[in-house]
């Protein structure tokens, strides 16, 4: 599967609407076939910067989210509540899914 982690630094006065800006990208991202998950959370050392983690089944399906065309609305229409270009970590990994953490084990 492909991992991907991105941080997004909004701009002061949109960080609260963040999760309304980029409702429609999350609804049609999480709704591609390839899409194992797209979950976003807000840092909790800086509110003004949001934590995307999300994983596609294979490079085909990244590649079909990158080519979406919702992909290439939110291109056109995020970048002006960002403060800068979001940083991102990728990378292959051989699992298809989440594992237990086992050092933190429940029970």
């Amino acid at each position: 599967m492909i991992a991907i982690t991105a941080k997004f630094p909004v701009k002061p006065e949109h960080a609260d609407d963040w999760p309304e800006l980029s409702r429609a990208f999350t609804e049609a991202t999480r709704a591609e076939d390839g899409c194992l998950w797209f979950e976003w959370s807000r840092s909790l050392d800086d509110p003004t910067v949001y934590v995307l983690v999300e994983a596609f089944r294979d490079g085909d399906a990244g590649g079909a989210h990158v080519g979406s065309a919702h992909f290439r609305q939110a291109q056109a229409d995020l970048p002006q509540y960002l403060v800068r270009t979001p940083d991102i970590v990728s990378t292959e990994v051989d699992a298809d899914g989440w594992s237990e953490l086992g050092e933190m084990r429940v029970g």
